[in-house]
């Protein structure tokens, strides 16, 4: 089987971080959609790796560790996926739980922000959209508001609230591009930049990113993701050529109601790319044969 028709989901959330599916139900979903090789990537934590393996390979599928770090660069919000790490590496888990630490305070500011134009008990409420309280998200506090019946869907949340210049947004200042890098490199990874269409940087600053993060040790991109339309795909795949980086192909699945596809459900990588996978067949755990 050549490797690029290797139907491989490499970013998807559970229940660990802001998934509404167990990593179990992830893992049964994607061997239905298809998928052979599979990363549960929670962000910033890796509390469900060893369940997400464990479902993996119970359901068929191959599995690599994943993670999603939460990056601030040039003023943005820039996630970076780790694939194929050692995820008892004392300095990663370290990194990790240091990156989480700051979400409660900054859950609790949100919070505040939304009382003062009149929306009550957002905190409270978001937390029970919460499977880690630690991993508290702007998501969380969207379903709640969804549910309080102050927005009809999550999607006009973040057109009236929780963004820059609207109530309940509190920036962040996350891991730096280096740390995160070089937290994934350092348990014996792959470092990969999440859907680069997503950021709004000028070409300038998209440069600068991803020259800092290679000259850091990174070496993938996903070209092909959830939030890429087929424009994107065309530019990203050029520019995977251009800096010599592997491939990634993940839905960054959260949940059957929120998420544009499902686990899997994605065009194939372009055929002049060079898949992440390949250069991580050493730290696959392949299922064990039926």
């Amino acid at each position: 089987m050549s490797h690029h028709l290797t139907n491989a989901d490499l970013h998807s959330h559970s229940t660990v971080s802001d998934g509404t599916l167990a990593p179990e139900d992830i893992a049964a979903l994607a061997a239905d959609s298809g998928v052979e090789l599979w990363a549960l990537t929670d962000h910033d934590e890796v509390g469900g790796q060893a369940r997400a393996r464990q479902a993996a390979h119970a359901a068929g599928l191959d599995y690599l560790t994943g993670c999603e770090i939460s990056v601030t660069f040039a003023g943005e919000t820039v996630h970076i996926v780790g694939l194929g790490f050692d995820d008892t590496d004392p300095a990663l888990v370290r990194g990790l739980a240091a990156t989480r630490a700051g979400r409660l305070e900054r859950a609790r500011e949100m919070a505040a922000g939304l009382a003062q134009v009149g929306i009550h008990g957002a905190y409270e409420g978001a937390l029970r959209y919460v499977g880690n309280p630690e991993l508290v998200s702007r998501t969380h506090f969207a379903r709640y508001l969804v549910e309080a019946g102050v927005c009809p869907d999550t999607h006009s949340v973040f057109r009236r609230y929780l963004t820059p210049g609207h109530p309940g947004y509190v920036p962040f200042r996350w891991a730096r591009l280096g740390d995160a890098v070089g937290w994934i490199t350092g348990a014996g990874g792959i470092a990969v930049i999440a859907h680069p269409a997503r950021y709004r940087f000028t070409p300038t600053e998209e440069y600068a990113l991803i020259t800092e993060f290679m000259a850091h040790g990174g070496r993938g991109m996903e070209v092909v993701t959830g939030s890429h339309g087929a424009a994107d795909v065309v530019k990203y795949t050029d520019t995977a050529r251009e800096f010599g980086l592997l491939a990634s192909r993940g839905s960054d699945f959260h949940s059957p109601a929120e998420s544009r596809v499902l686990p899997g459900a994605l065009p194939d990588l372009p055929g002049s790319l060079t898949p992440v996978w390949t250069a991580l067949q050493e730290r696959i755990t392949r299922a064990p044969a039926r």
